[in-house]
């Protein structure tokens, strides 16, 4: 049996093997392959018709929402889930902290930026295998179509329009599912979005992972300004600066920027009774000889540079009136070719320590110490009058009778007195020097529209340098704060007053000394707004200043920091400080909760004035 059906069955594998498809019946098979035509959508020459697999329309935006794993808005940000599909051809251009916009069904959409980016398998496949892998470097590409590639979303805020213009609101919509989303590319869009106020002071182009925003107007790029009007709160120059960055991150460059905006021709500010608008004026305590080059201009600054900040509104070019204040100071002498702004000497009277002990009471003196030398000083006052110099008090203090007088009568204790003296010797070189006073200057020192700058380079004594400092800044803070000032021009002219290694003089030192110090500018922060006195502190070192101070710093404008507590100092979002030990220079993070949402900035590549 099994024998004749092998022989069958090889029998009809021969014949079917030896089957050539010769038309050797031609009517039946004519008619075959006739209907084979016809089932198969063959034309008559035996060729398949093309159909056409492009799809109707054309794409736009990056992607759709996706509701595979969620979608939800809620009240607590870490409970919202909001992601988007992106897809193949644009998930090259896609990066973390783009900004995104997601329509509703109505006008209104959502404003969004991207906070993750992550790919997933489209189809259930093991790809961590030996074969996939060699496939894989030896294909040379990848197949995106194999993946999904989703973002998820942070929702900024929900953009409306109402009586024509474009507003925010915190966000209180879910999208639908497959909503496109689209780029944010318009310029009114991304400003309302991150709140952005339209015109103020220039810090910068709006960036993403140092990048410039780039939009379809012209200029295309984003200016970032800060509020400096009084419709919607105070300028925020009165509600002081911060500019912290390291060697090297181009923080001098910026902060010379910044200023260089306060001083332009059409900004003014009214003083306090409101009766006039005033310009303000710029001190500036300068450690490396750097600012008074603002006088001049960048030869660097070509025209078509100039042309483009113009069509921006950004004041550029050097102040004319801009006076370099050289301290006169024992065994120092200064000279310098990097400006040609007018040098005016100066010397600080002793008679300015009656009112600021804390200017000879050295770091060590504690409170029972510090009363001794105010009762010292006051009797000094009264035995010389007013004028009394320096040389005058040592010789004041080296009067026996007096130590004996006050041991006796019990208000000062001989050992206290002679540490009083200790600390109060060693200014010889600061006070009544051969130059005139600062306090006949002070016409001169503070001017509306112009700028003062104290170099400091050239004194090698850092005693000596926080002394004249703290002088200087304690003048224009004390007039700032008198309702009966001595000098009306410190008092009615709004003043911006910059502090270059702002850690020197505003760190938190456990003495009598520097709780006055950090009292006094603590109470003038406080009081920066209704005063017109705005402090811009510059430093590397934002760690190290005074908490107090601190915390009335409004605007924080962060360039590259390597070190991990400077960073944790300033204060800034986490996932913007997670960049700032990669920026480059120029690159800098703003954070000023009264202007903006926490932004990413490039600045100008060229300085708006000198800058050597």
């Amino acid at each position: 049996m099994s024998s004749q059906y092998e022989v069958a069955g090889m029998s009809d594998l021969g014949d079917f093997t030896d089957f050539d498809g010769s038309d050797d019946d031609e009517g039946d098979d004519g008619a075959n392959a006739a209907a084979a035509a016809v089932d198969t959508g063959a034309d008559d020459d035996g060729d398949f018709e093309s159909m056409d697999v492009t799809p109707a329309g054309e794409d736009h935006g990056v992607g759709v929402v996706s509701a595979t794993e969620g979608l939800r808005i809620s009240e607590d940000g870490e409970e919202t889930e909001l992601r988007a599909y992106v897809t193949v051809k644009n998930r090259s251009d896609v990066r973390i902290g783009k900004y995104l916009l997601v329509p509703y069904q109505d006008d209104e959409r959502l404003f969004c930026r991207i906070t993750a980016l992550e790919y997933a398998q489209e189809f259930r496949a093991d790809d961590a295998t030996e074969i996939h892998a060699r496939r894989a470097m030896r294909r040379g590409d990848i197949d995106e179509q194999d993946f999904k590639f989703v973002a998820t979303l942070d929702p900024v805020a929900v953009l409306y329009s109402e009586d024509g213009e474009l507003k925010r609101r915190m966000t209180d919509r879910v999208p639908k599912p497959e909503t496109v989303v689209r780029e944010a590319t318009d310029k009114s869009e991304i400003k309302t979005g991150l709140k952005i106020p339209e015109d103020g002071v220039f810090l910068g182009h709006l960036s993403v992972g140092g990048e410039k925003v780039k939009t379809a107007a012209d200029p295309p790029h984003i200016d970032y300004r800060l509020k400096d009007d009084y419709e919607d709160g105070d300028p925020l120059v009165f509600r002081h600066t911060l500019v912290a960055g390291g060697t090297g991150s181009g923080k001098t460059h910026s902060a010379k920027n910044v200023l260089r905006q306060y001083l332009a021709d059409d900004r003014t500010y009214p003083v306090e009774d409101g009766s006039r608008d005033v310009s303000p004026g710029l001190v500036m305590f300068d450690p490396q000889d750097e600012y008074a080059q603002m006088h001049d201009d960048n030869p660097d600054l070509d025209s078509e540079f100039a042309r483009r900040l113009e069509r921006e509104g950004i004041a550029y070019g050097g102040v004319d009136d801009t006076i370099a204040f050289v301290p006169k100071v024992q065994g120092a002498t200064y000279a310098t070719g990097d400006h040609r702004a007018e040098q005016v000497e100066f010397t600080i009277p002793f008679s300015m320590v009656q009112d600021n002990p804390w200017l000879i009471a050295g770091a060590n003196l504690n409170g029972n110490q510090y009363n001794a030398l105010q009762l010292l000083l006051n009797r000094f006052a009264r035995d010389y009058g007013a004028d009394g110099t320096y040389q005058q008090f040592k010789a004041f203090l080296d009067d026996p009778a007096l130590r004996e007088e006050l041991d006796e009568t019990g208000r000062v204790h001989e050992a206290t007195f002679n540490a009083v003296k200790r600390r109060a010797l060693g200014f010889d070189g600061i006070f009544d020097q051969d130059a005139r006073p600062i306090t006949e200057r002070v016409h001169e020192f503070v001017r509306a529209g112009g700028i003062s700058v104290v170099p400091t380079y050239h004194i090698n004594n850092s005693r000596t340098t926080v002394t004249v400092v703290l002088a200087l800044a304690a003048l224009i803070v004390d007039q700032k704060l008198s309702n009966d000032p001595d000098y009306e021009r410190i008092k009615n002219t709004p003043l911006v007053l910059g502090l270059d290694e702002a850690h020197n003089f505003l760190s938190e030192v456990d003495s009598v000394q520097g709780e006055q110090i950090i009292g006094k500018f603590t109470e003038a922060a406080k009081q920066g707004r209704k005063e017109r006195l705005g402090l811009f502190l510059i430093t590397q070192d934002p760690q190290d200043i005074a908490d107090p101070v601190f915390k009335q710093i409004n605007s924080t404008v962060v360039l590259n920091l390597g070190d991990d507590d400077a960073i944790s100092a300033v204060n800034i979002p986490a996932n913007l400080e997670q960049k700032v030990p990669y920026m480059e220079k120029g690159q800098k993070v703003v954070y000023s909760p009264d202007n903006s949402e926490p932004v990413e900035l490039i600045g100008l590549s060229k300085c708006l004035t000198n800058h050597e």
